[in-house]
């Protein structure tokens, strides 16, 4: 295209921007041929040249004026409906700005990978009908075959169905009702079928339940801002089993009488199928689901079903925000302290942050709901950014679970060694088993032992790739890296100085498990991690058979600790309660005290009181204190002094710059000039540390650098990073990129 000031009509633009799915910040202008008139929009994907072959691109914006004359038409639209609606594109723009990331990726963001492919099209199922000689029982009919009378037969009393079935049902082969079909006895059509991820469930319908007096208050203020249209964002604090779940049902009942949709997001995978049962028997058909573990056919099936407006309300995990609803009313952030919310990969964005600004932009009213809140939103609160509104008792006058602390240094004095198991955790299963109750044993590590040592040579294995140790995992008989996932075999010899005896030391969940299968036989023992949960209907099974009772204890690491509801589970033992405690992370004491506190609302969530067992080397920790108590109040009480004397978030906001490189020198080096260049330009009162290693200073043969910047002015911070950081060519073999407000120094 040559630069010129290109103008089409004034009374109908005829220039379209369009993005690549390639990273160049950057949008192109295309000419909008006469055919194509009044059907390309922003929103919609269509198909260009560029350079010397066609691309599909999205639509961004429809103009009258571009910078460049001669430009090349718009080829074919590829999508007749509108796939990014007009406030999602909006918002990509904000994820484009505030991550520091290109355009191209905030729009990709928007849309299944299923979906931005174009490769997939509904699914269209053959469908076999009565044809007009079939209507009346004639001399010709008394000619046909028994089989052909048996096809006939069946349709008359079951009405139109797909080939296969038919088949099936009748006993006939396809060549006799290819031959019906030709003789005019029967109609044969293609008919589009969704491909439905509920269509073995059997859901019994219910009803809204009375609500308590705060279930009420809160109802009633989420309520009163659905109604204004006033985007007002609500931290809903309510103790485990406080019934926060019918609260968003009945907010979703009132958002869907105003007529506008609902997005219900939660952060685990394993949580979806719980939730979507418990949506769907209130709202049956409305309700669609968006998460990972679906087939790509049902993901695109149900993403379809959203944007043609035939379901109001969406499920799913972090991607679901971007359910392309038109008329949206309700965000709903369940568990929103939860660190998953949190992208890992451009747009580095945080779901709760994002559920916000969308409530913003199109009016929609936001609740997040938890029992352990964020700090930061906490302090919204505090600010009057976010209305609070706590729950502070359980439904139907149940107790919150008794929690006692079991100190592990002096069990391992008592015994003469560490214990995997304190000698009241022991008894405490062994009566709960005995009453036919169930029991969760919580370790939130994966694996049988995190490292192996050798005690001669002081060897221990760890990975070539990653500056971490190999976990040893013994049922497969391998020693894998958890960052990057390489593997070798355990060996029997220490590798460096060929001795026996190498020992293997930590703990993670298939250590515990064998070991409650020795302590406890005669128990129903399974396990829930990333190790067992292995295909999209690993967690269904496991919690169904929970559920059900079939499973007396059950192990697991964080995916257990949150939003199961089993009433009969009466005990919860958390193995190793400071493991999280002391890692290289501002964070790790609200870490710690939010999955305490969640993993103990586990118990006791029925008619018997639950009891929790905390098994620790460090008993007088503040967040392990608090926990036990259930007490986030003082928790924040205790923890945000020092995020304010140290200037953490929430107190100030944090970008770190990434930058990596398979060559330390270049990673180091690169660092260096991009600070030297970028500091001398930051707003007055921001803190700048590094560059130096990461903490993890190699991941997945890169090696890392950060420049951390903290300071209140976020948004000046941003325009500093993004040109250099976005469309900007880095160093070669380095990669540079930006992540604003992080969940994680490591």
């Amino acid at each position: 295209m040559s630069k010129a000031s290109m103008s089409s009509s004034s009374a109908t633009p005829r220039i379209a921007e369009v993005v690549f799915n390639i990273s160049l910040d950057k949008g192109f202008d295309y000419f909008i041929p006469d055919a194509l008139l009044g059907q390309v929009r922003p929103g919609v994907r269509v198909r260009v040249q560029l350079k010397h072959s066609e691309r599909p691109a999205y639509v961004i914006a429809v103009k009258s004026h571009s910078e460049y004359a001669e430009l090349k038409p718009i080829l074919a639209l590829e999508s007749s409906r509108q796939q990014i609606p007009a406030a999602l594109l909006r918002l990509s723009d904000w994820l484009a700005d505030y991550y520091c990331c290109p355009r191209e990726h905030a729009i990709r963001v928007l849309l299944p990978a299923v979906v931005r492919s174009g490769k997939m099209a509904h699914k269209r199922v053959t469908y076999i009908s009565l044809g007009l000689k079939s209507a009346n029982v004639d001399a010709d009919y008394e000619k046909l075959t028994p089989k052909r009378k048996q096809v006939i037969t069946t349709l008359r009393q079951y009405g139109s169905m797909p080939l296969q079935e038919l088949l099936e049902l009748s006993g006939a082969s396809a060549g006799v009702v290819t031959a019906l079909c030709q003789d005019e006895w029967l109609v044969k059509s293609l008919q589009v079928v969704a491909r439905d991820p509920f269509q073995n469930d059997l859901i019994q319908p219910d009803s809204p339940r009375v609500l308590t007096e705060t279930q009420q208050q809160a109802l009633t203020a989420i309520n009163a801002s659905l109604d204004r249209q006033d985007s007002q964002v609500f931290l809903l604090h309510g103790v485990t089993a406080s019934g926060k779940t019918e609260v968003y049902l009945q907010a979703i009942q009132r958002c869907l009488e105003l007529g506008r949709e609902a997005i219900i997001l939660v952060p685990e995978i394993s949580l979806t199928p719980q939730t979507c049962e418990i949506f769907r028997r209130r709202f049956g058909d409305m309700v669609s689901v968006l998460h990972s573990s679906l087939s790509d056919g049902e993901r695109f099936d149900e993403w379809t079903r959203i944007n043609e407006g035939r379901s109001q309300i969406a499920i799913g995990a972090r991607s679901a925000l971007f359910a392309p609803f038109r008329s949206l009313g309700l965000i709903v952030v369940d568990e929103e302290h939860e660190g998953s919310y949190k992208q890992e990969d451009s747009p580095r964005y945080h779901a709760r942050d994002v559920a916000v600004v969308r409530g913003k932009m199109e009016k929609a009213t936001v609740v997040l709901g938890t029992a352990t809140p964020s700090l930061e939103s906490y302090y919204n609160c505090q600010n009057g950014r976010y209305q609070l509104l706590e729950m502070p008792e359980r439904v139907e006058n149940y107790r919150l679970p008794t929690v006692e602390i079991i100190d592990m240094a002096q069990e391992a004095a008592m015994a003469g060694r560490a214990q995997l198991f304190s000698k009241r955790l022991r008894e405490l299963v062994q009566e709960r088993l005995r009453r036919a109750e169930q029991i969760i044993l919580f370790l939130n590590r994966r694996g049988y032992a995190t490292q192996l040592l050798c005690p001669d040579c002081g060897f221990v294995a760890t990975c070539d790739n990653c500056s971490i140790a190999y976990t040893y995992h013994r049922q497969a008989g391998l020693l894998l890296c958890h960052l990057c996932g390489a593997q070798i075999g355990a060996p029997d010899k220490c590798p460096s100085c060929g001795k026996d005896g190498i020992r293997y030391t930590g703990v993670g969940t298939e250590k515990i498990e064998a070991a409650a299968r020795a302590v406890f036989p005669k128990a129903e023992i399974a396990r829930m991690d990333s190790d067992t949960m292995t295909s999209k209907d690993s967690y269904r099974i496991v919690l169904d058979a929970f559920r059900a009772g079939r499973i007396d204890i059950l192990i697991g690491t964080q995916m257990i600790a949150k939003g199961l509801d089993f009433p009969n589970v009466t005990l919860v033992g958390i193995i190793q309660a400071d493991s999280g405690l002391y890692l290289p992370d501002f964070r790790s004491s609200e870490r710690t005290f939010q999955l305490i506190t969640q993993v103990s609302g586990r118990a006791g969530r029925g008619e018997v009181n639950g009891h929790v067992i905390l098994q620790t080397y460090t008993p007088y920790h503040f967040a392990l204190q608090t926990a036990i108590r259930h007490d986030f109040a003082a928790f924040y009480a205790e923890e945000f002094p020092s995020r304010q004397a140290l200037a953490f978030p929430p107190c100030t906001h944090m970008v770190i710059v990434h930058f990596r490189s398979t060559e330390f020198e270049l990673a180091r080096q690169a660092a260096e000039e991009f600070a030297a260049e970028t500091t001398p330009l930051l707003p007055e009162g921001t803190q700048v540390i590094g560059p130096m290693p990461a903490p993890l200073a190699k991941v997945k043969t890169y090696h890392r650098f950060q420049l951390l910047l903290r300071g209140e002015k976020i948004l000046a911070i941003i325009r500093i990073l993004r040109p250099r950081t976005v469309g900007r060519k880095p160093p070669k073999n380095v990669d540079i990129y930006v992540d604003v407000d992080p969940r994680s120094l490591l």
